[in-house]
């Protein structure tokens, strides 16, 4: 079925991110929007528009059954949900399936497998991925030879519901409190236990799945430099991995879109074992990722066309043997915080917002100048992405880039990340996941 009109069920930079490709694609896109978001790009860029409700997400953006009449209302062949939101549930999916419109994703059944993380695993093994074997029995009772050890959410991502735990008179109590916190955050209190890896990077390959049983990668990202679990800094290639590991890691991603019967866009994520020179499973992303444009900038592929083509029932455009990467590509999400006073959210008037153009240089956003950052969403004000033909004139170009990108009226994220581009150890590849935590570059943090 040809699509011909996208209900964006997203805001943000994500959003115009969506509409930018269906406007390219001569496909109309209707915008839904909270009381909130009436002056976001989002809104000014649709062919039509929608307010679905007030500020908080639970009352607008989250609202399944407003998301659909709209759609019916306006006549809209499909639903694009970006990520965040709707984006991985399995239950709204299920419903567009219902109601005859195209949730562009994959089938609420891969939701439903994927999201939950211990059944995710257990494919994953199946498949003969490899995995961190979890802790059985009564973990609590847990050998002290087997610590440290991660509890994480089996319902969720993101770092909720995560903790790590280095004794074991720590562990009873981390487990009480992780499973109240996945339980606030995704309704599930349920958790698992797996042994912690120290010295690990957080590296995802990005796949492309058709449902005439295509699939391909697009490479790796390399995405360790995270504070409490949420990305910063993505890019690609990852420079320091050797290119055996590499294959393996695009083997073991297609080999689990395969086996599974997946398709449309995913994100395979691996925790790689530097001293070991291992990878393990993480979790599989049903999605689009925030860090899908440096992928992007090296492979001259449009992943959100691809997703739309795909839902349409097409064949992928590309084969395997025709996906070139070339050169090296580096993104720095900018947000809305104070990274001098705990990276407390700054909501305010933006009186000056300058963004860098250039060659090889992509932003993302939503903002404008005289735009009002609300306190009710996610921090994130745009993406900075640039592309070079190596990683140091990558570097160099997000640093020049970065540098003239002014934003006046709030604070954000761009000094730290400055920083962190301008730091040995990052330049040298001397990091994993717990690097910036345990850097000097937090010092000044409140």
């Amino acid at each position: 079925m040809k699509i011909k009109k996208i209900l964006i069920g997203n805001r943000g930079e994500i959003a115009v991110r969506v509409i930018r490709a269906c406007q390219e694609m001569g496909i109309k896109t209707i915008a839904v929007y909270s009381k909130a978001d009436a002056d976001s790009l989002h809104v000014k860029m649709a062919d039509q528009k929608v307010c679905i409700g007030p500020a908080p997400s639970n009352l607008s953006y989250l609202k399944m059954d407003s998301l659909l009449e709209i759609a019916h209302a306006y006549k809209a062949d499909a639903i694009h949900p970006g990520y965040g939101f709707l984006a991985e549930d399995a239950a709204f999916a299920r419903k567009c399936e219902e109601e005859n419109i195209i949730f562009i994703g994959p089938k609420a059944d891969h939701i439903d497998l994927m999201g939950d993380k211990i059944a995710a695993r257990d494919t994953a093994k199946k498949a003969g991925v490899p995995i961190i074997e979890g802790i059985g029995g009564d973990v609590e009772k847990a050998d002290p030879s087997d610590f440290p050890l991660l509890i994480k959410a089996a319902a969720g991502g993101g770092g909720k519901g995560m903790r790590i735990v280095h004794r074991p008179d720590q562990l009873k109590e981390a487990i009480q409190e992780a499973k109240k916190e996945a339980n606030a955050a995704f309704g599930d209190s349920s958790v698992y236990v797996e042994r912690y890896i120290e010295n690990a990077r957080h590296v995802e390959v990005q796949i492309l799945a058709d449902s005439h049983g295509n699939v391909v990668h697009l490479g790796e990202r390399e995405c360790s430099i995270q504070r409490r679990h949420q990305k910063l800094i993505e890019e690609t290639p990852c420079a320091f991995i050797p290119n055996t590991l590499r294959d393996r890691l695009y083997t073991d991603a297609v080999r689990l879109t395969t086996e599974t019967d997946y398709v449309n866009a995913g994100t395979i994520e691996f925790l790689v074992d530097v001293d070991r020179e291992a990878h393990y499973f993480i979790e599989m992303n049903t999605r689009i990722q925030v860090e899908h444009p440096v992928t992007e900038m090296v492979t001259g592929i449009d992943i959100v066309k691809e997703q739309i083509r795909i839902s349409e029932g097409e064949e992928l455009s590309i084969k395997q043997e025709d996906i070139v990467l070339s050169g090296h590509s580096i993104e720095s999400r900018v947000n809305a915080e104070d990274p001098e006073n705990n990276f407390m959210p700054s909501p305010g008037l933006i009186s000056e917002y300058i963004v860098p153009s250039g060659l090889g240089i992509r932003v993302e956003t939503f903002c404008y100048s005289g735009y009002e950052i609300q306190p009710f969403y996610d921090s994130m004000v745009g993406k900075v992405i640039v592309k070079g033909e190596t990683r140091e004139e990558a570097i160099n170009k997000l640093k020049t880039t970065l540098q003239s990108f002014y934003v006046e009226g709030i604070k954000t994220t761009i000094p730290l990340h400055l920083l962190i581009l301008e730091n040995n150890e990052f330049l040298e590849g001397s990091f994993n996941t717990k690097w910036l935590e345990n850097s000097h570059l937090l010092a000044n943090q409140k």
